[in-house]
């Protein structure tokens, strides 16, 4: 079969790399089912024939911090050192649909990521970087609507348009009810607010990948691989059924469907588990929604190493944990990455360690024989059998979750939250005893740890986004916001899609938290059944 890069590599003793190597007569195989060809059914290799021989995975940094402006600095510092990709992370009052000035917003404002209350802010974050040539993605969930749609009028006014944009927005909160916590709305109006989106982006920004459904916080909070891809993917199922039950058609929206990944530092597994995930993914989409359209079929996807893995002690053994990961990624097929820095156990990373972070994708990608042939580990015994065993593993957890009434039931009984809480304790107590060992933790300490300057966020911050708040109210036409939030509530009463009314009140200078309380007015608001 040709593929689309078949120029030959040479190692450093002169012999070729070939871009793609075939199975061979191995015992016990059946190399058509079990792998097939990259870029084909059921996509165990890869989802692109060619891979990294043609280019190297996108290269993001996530970033954000302090005021737009501050954040703006380190986005122009990263494109200069050679990211490929902008990745945005928002403040807790921002993820939780509140402006900066709210009582509950006091002490958090750009602690976590950068604060976002209108476009005037949005304007300031991407100031100066062309939002043609860049693919930015956007870490918020129940608010992503409306960081997409300030996204959207920015590169509006300057002259970009809407179909010319790339990037991801997360939007995906049936994790938040999960293991992270950062929802606004309950799961029903949630879910068609994701449609909504889905629908608006297809008419509107066709480019842009409209959920990345998202393991990695799972991941985060204790879940197994198995646990990871077995509660995305019935995540991904709930939400490409809201999608089909609203009316569309799975293939008008399932190729701009993406998913965002961990990467540990146990290499194997994690190539078994991306390898096991693909395959899975591709017999869902042919199978039960009937796609035909092959990159329907394709599970493509972000990952990002693993934070909860990085140590406070000896905090430059992370570089190493960090390769790791990285590679692990690069091996499962990744179509982007974020490595995280070194020093994030700490604080927010400083810019040299981002820096660092960074180049450490680079000597990746050009350095190593990684990106010289196409999923370098097929065929291994090793990995095709550990492939075959988190696959088995994770499709019981997802007939678990079907048994219960898919997703959202499984959800609200609390199921998934409850494994990943039992996996997170059995891995602590392995821990503590030993059994499992973290250098620098419980193994390999030193008597007395070396200083480290963190990178600190001003104080003084939220004063100042306090103040552009004042004058934002005092500027702009306060009828006309009014007007702009009344439609949005008809809108949001009725089965109307809540995006046009939502840009437009947003193009009237209304507030990420006024267009959340208004939806919140008509919607209410979720409560865990565990809160009680």
């Amino acid at each position: 079969m040709a593929h689309e890069s078949d120029t030959v590599r040479y190692g450093e003793s002169g012999l070729p790399i070939e871009p793609v190597y075939g199975p061979r007569a191995l015992d016990g195989w059946d190399p058509e089912r079990r792998l097939g060809e990259p870029g084909g059914y059921p996509f165990t290799r890869g989802v692109y024939p060619s891979m990294y021989t043609g280019r190297p995975w996108t290269m993001r940094q996530y970033a954000g911090f302090g005021t737009a402006r501050e954040s703006n600095a380190r986005y122009r510092q990263l494109i200069a050192h050679g990211t490929t990709g902008l990745s945005v992370a928002f403040d807790l009052p921002t993820q939780m649909g509140h402006d900066s000035d709210t009582p509950i917003a006091s002490g958090e404002v750009g602690k976590v990521g950068v604060a976002i209350d209108s476009v005037e802010d949005m304007r300031v974050l991407f100031g100066g970087i062309p939002l043609d040539k860049v693919s930015t993605s956007m870490t918020i969930n129940a608010p992503a609507a409306l960081l997409l749609l300030l996204y959207q009028l920015v590169a509006e006014e300057e002259g970009v348009p809407a179909d010319r944009l790339n990037g991801t927005v997360q939007n995906d909160v049936l994790k938040e009810y999960i293991a992270r916590g950062t929802y606004i709305f309950p799961p029903e109006p949630s879910l068609r607010l994701t449609a909504d989106i889905f629908r608006y982006c297809r008419a509107e920004i066709p480019r842009w990948n409209t959920i990345s459904i998202s393991g990695y916080h799972m991941a985060e909070a204790g879940a197994s691989p198995a646990q990871e891809i077995a509660f995305t993917l019935a995540n991904g199922i709930a939400y490409v059924r809201t999608a089909v039950a609203a009316g569309m058609d799975v293939d008008d929206f399932a190729p701009r469907l993406s998913f965002f990944f961990v990467s540990r530092t146990t290499l194997l597994e994690e190539v078994a588990k991306f390898r096991a995930a693909r395959r899975i993914w591709a017999r869902v989409m042919r199978e039960e929604f009937g796609a035909r359209d092959p990159k329907s079929l394709m599970l493509r996807f972000h990952t990002q190493t693993a934070g909860v893995q990085l140590t406070a002690q000896q905090p430059e053994v992370n570089l190493a944990r960090v390769t790791v990961q990285g590679l692990a990624a690069v091996l499962g097929g990744t179509q982007s990455l974020h490595t995280n820095s070194f020093d994030e156990a700490i604080a927010l990373p400083t810019d040299k360690a981002a820096r660092l972070a960074l180049r450490t994708q680079q000597v990746l990608a050009y350095e190593t024989d990684v990106t010289a042939t196409v999923d370098p580990f097929a065929g291994s015994y090793a990995v095709e059998s550990m492939t075959d065993d988190v696959e088995e593993a994770a499709l019981a957890l997802m007939r678990r979750v079907e048994d219960m009434g898919g997703a959202v039931a499984a959800i609200e009984r609390g199921f998934q939250k409850e494994e990943i809480e039992r996996n997170a304790y059995r891995l602590a107590q392995e821990t503590d005893a030993g059994e499992r060992i973290v250098v620098g933790v419980n193994r390999f300490q030193l008597d007395e740890e070396e200083p480290y300057e963190p990178l600190r966020v001003d104080p003084e911050i939220e004063a100042r986004q306090i103040e552009r708040l004042d004058r934002l109210r005092a500027r702009r036409a306060t009828r006309t916001v009014t007007t702009a939030l009344d439609t949005l509530r008809k809108a949001a009463e009725g089965t109307d899609n809540v995006l046009p009314p939502m840009r437009e009140a947003l193009r009237a200078r209304a507030t990420v938290g006024e267009v959340c309380e208004a939806l919140r007015g008509v919607w209410g608001t979720y409560v865990p059944t565990d809160a009680f």
